[in-house]
């Protein structure tokens, strides 16, 4: 779950979108608290426009006894929570519905009622002398305080939503985007491990960019595609053309055999040349049956074989040259009879490339193993050996054609055999992987 979600973060929709809805948060941010500021100090211009009114009309009146008066009137029908009046005459009598007292935090309204009870919240307040008294007038910031629970409701109403919305539709297309990467990414890994017939199938859903880049990967696996084709092409024509002149040669060295004195130097020769010319033969017709593996055409013969009692022979078979030459080749067979569809002939074939590359590429005292069982279900064919091995970086070169390890170019093969064990597994559905043995190394054939 963790490296899905990783892998969603990573995707570049989802991180445009991420950054898109950041820089719009942003900049809404910025706007809503340029437009509360403006909006709060208009609200603090209002109020104090209205405190100069109040106080320009209480300056009309003739004398201190008619501001008293008029202060008292007005402040029974006012709402002290809205409007503070409040006049201290020259006498220091007290008028309005409250009063302006001071401590150490600062100044507070007071209620002029018997409590004396303070009132809660913020005011703006204008004082002025006037005839001989003082007279105050507070006006509440209640709508000022409210203005920001109004800005916070259209952040929340607004903002959040839209931005929770984008955020769900990065995500679709992140994971859309890595539908279609996935689906690239598999075709790119076939065309890696040899499938050059693979291509990636473009959605009707998909980007002009992701169409392009899907179409060129197209357009570059059936580029290749024709010129490995080609170049088997040329090689199997190669070989065609070349099997009858290789077996006319073949036919005049026996026939130069015969009339050649045995035990000497031209009978020696001979040997070594027909010896040769077997050697081109076995490459040849190696070239030839690997093809015919390839092109598929053997599937039309394709029956139930049983691989138990096809391995059996095969190790019968191989016994005797493993002890001549000093190997101990043994069998860990399955009791049971695994059956696969498949060409015996092929499937026998493939097990004997096996063994004798093992024989061939492992010193004396050497243990090889034919083993045969089931791995989840599928039956699992494995010949492993106490030899040198196979490089790691080089097991993935060992199943091409014509390929030598350089501590092989001294030894007796041709570079197909790997080759056709791979082709033969392909053909018959197979999983065909070179691991490690420790020591020595384990071809393991998974049908």
């Amino acid at each position: 779950m963790n490296a899905r979600l990783s892998q969603l973060w990573r995707s570049m929709p989802l991180r445009l979108a991420v950054l898109m809805v950041g820089l719009f948060s942003a900049v809404s941010l910025l706007s809503l608290a340029a437009s509360y500021a403006v909006t709060q100090s208009s609200f603090e211009q209002a109020i104090r426009a209205d405190l100069a009114q109040d106080l320009a009309g209480f300056r009309a009146a003739p004398n201190a006894r008619a501001v008293a008066l008029l202060v008292k009137a007005e402040s029974r029908e006012t709402d002290p929570n809205r409007l503070i009046l409040s006049y201290v005459s020259p006498s220091g009598q007290i008028y309005g519905n409250g009063a302006i007292a001071r401590d150490d935090e600062g100044f507070h309204i007071i209620s002029l009622d018997a409590d004396r009870a303070e009132y809660d919240g913020a005011y703006l307040t204008l004082t002025e002398p006037l005839f001989g008294g003082l007279l105050t007038i507070a006006r509440s910031r209640a709508e000022i305080a409210a203005l920001g629970d109004v800005f916070v409701n259209i952040l929340l109403i607004s903002l959040l939503p839209t931005v929770l919305i984008a955020l769900s539709g990065g995500l679709i297309l992140a994971r859309r985007s890595k539908r279609h990467v996935e689906v690239v990414g598999r075709a790119l890994d076939d065309m890696t491990s040899g499938n050059l017939s693979a291509r990636v199938e473009i959605g009707p859903r998909w980007s002009d960019d992701l169409r392009q880049i899907g179409g060129k990967l197209n357009e570059m696996a059936g580029a290749q595609e024709t010129s490995v084709a080609a170049l088997k092409q040329v090689s199997l024509d190669i070989a065609h053309d070349l099997k009858t002149p290789i077996q006319r040669v073949s036919v005049h060295l026996d026939a130069l055999a015969h009339i050649t004195k045995d035990g000497s130097d031209q009978a020696a020769l001979v040997d070594k040349a027909q010896e040769e010319l077997d050697g081109i033969a076995s490459v040849f017709q190696s070239l030839l049956q690997l093809a015919q593996v390839e092109a598929g055409s053997p599937k039309a013969r394709f029956t139930p074989v049983d691989l138990t009692a096809l391995c059996r022979t095969i190790v019968e078979v191989f016994e005797p040259a493993a002890v001549e030459h000093g190997q101990i080749l043994q069998s860990d067979l399955a009791e049971e009879s695994l059956i696969v569809t498949g060409d015996r002939a092929l499937l026998g074939q493939m097990l004997s490339n096996l063994l004798e590359n093992a024989m061939r590429h492992t010193p004396r005292d050497t243990t090889i193993t034919v083993a045969l069982d089931r791995h989840k279900g599928r039956p699992r064919l494995r010949v492993t050996d106490t030899g040198p091995g196979i490089p790691l970086d080089e097991r993935d070169k060992a199943v091409r054609r014509l390929y030598r390890l350089d501590r092989s170019r001294h030894t007796p093969g041709n570079g197909l055999g790997l080759s056709l064990v791979d082709a033969v597994a392909k053909l018959h559905g197979a999983e065909f992987e070179l691991g490690e043995n420790a020591p020595g190394l384990s071809a393991i054939i998974l049908f």
